[in-house]
């Protein structure tokens, strides 16, 4: 009976490291209706944008699921990605296939009773995820794009579950801010690539190291420039201002981090590891907290 007990654990386990918990970082973006919403927030605003936080990060793992069962045989002979559950023969992929369907299930249906809205816009987020997993990362741009428009649906998501909208320059914001640090992931895949010369995307054939580089810098210019016109234009006090430093600040230190540190490639771990990014970001979140804070109702 131990031993029964025992391996159930482990595949409770196996399951939960599936769904990849290190990457929900990436549904932090659901929170950022909440912040711009500053002072009008309120605690049943909060705790609706934590459950919208937990349900994406459900529906993103399912994805994840998904993912690594397309490309389990790539998988098994990459050096890093060999040792998911899957990929290492852990798990069986028709246990994590089922895990998948059920917890994609519960989430949909919680999230169409949290908002009607945000409901559809898991959906949407799920349909075009299995698009990509199922053949437009391999098409030249698309894959860039479609990681982009995941970042943007996530922001979107956070203001519909808390029926704020957002306005077209925050997500413009949010859009040159997801194509920045999905063409920086490509751009740390490509120079490992020529480096190790192991590919682990066969749409890296279809990119150059120049190329790269013009996506690189045209999506940071156009981040900075939608941000500085967001703090004029949104609304808010002008003192928003004050916070535009931060960004070129932030935008900076990932250029450094890419190209000099090479670890740019995985933005989930530069916000967990590196303590100027992180400590940039919580100080632009006090900053931004403050300014609306005082400013005039």
């Amino acid at each position: 009976m131990f031993i029964g007990l025992q391996k159930l654990l482990k595949i409770l386990w196996l399951l939960f490291a599936q769904l990849r918990p290190i990457q929900w970082t990436k549904n932090g973006l659901i929170f950022a209706a909440f912040i711009f919403t500053i002072p009008r927030v309120n605690s049943t605003m909060f705790e609706r944008e934590v459950e919208a936080f937990i349900l994406f990060s459900f529906i993103s793992g399912c994805v994840y699921i998904l993912n690594d069962y397309v490309d389990l045989a790539s998988d098994q002979k990459n050096p890093h990605k060999c040792q998911r559950p899957m990929a290492s023969g852990q798990l069986e992929p028709r246990i994590a296939l089922w895990f998948g369907a059920m917890t994609l299930i519960t989430a949909i249906t919680l999230g169409c009773f949290l908002n009607i809205v945000f409901g559809m816009m898991l959906m949407g987020y799920l349909v075009m995820n299995v698009a990509y997993s199922l053949g437009l990362k391999k098409v030249v741009f698309i894959d860039i794009l479609m990681i982009a428009l995941g970042f943007v649906i996530r922001t979107a998501a956070g203001g519909a579950a808390i029926s704020v909208k957002l306005t077209p320059w925050f997500l413009c914001c949010a859009l040159m801010l997801s194509l920045f640090l999905a063409a920086g992931k490509r751009k740390n895949e490509y120079m490992i690539w020529k480096k190790e010369h192991h590919m682990c995307r066969s749409v890296l054939q279809h990119y150059s190291s120049g190329l790269l580089n013009v996506l690189l810098v045209g999506t940071s210019s156009s981040l900075l420039m939608f941000y500085s016109l967001f703090t004029v234009f949104s609304g808010h006090s002008l003192y928003m201002m004050l916070t535009i430093p931060f960004v070129i600040y932030g935008v900076l230190r990932y250029f450094k981090l890419l190209y000099v540190d090479k670890v740019g490639g995985r933005p989930e771990m530069v916000l967990l590891k590196d303590k100027q990014t992180f400590c940039t970001i919580l100080l632009f979140i006090a900053v931004v907290s403050m300014i609306l804070c005082l400013s005039p109702k």
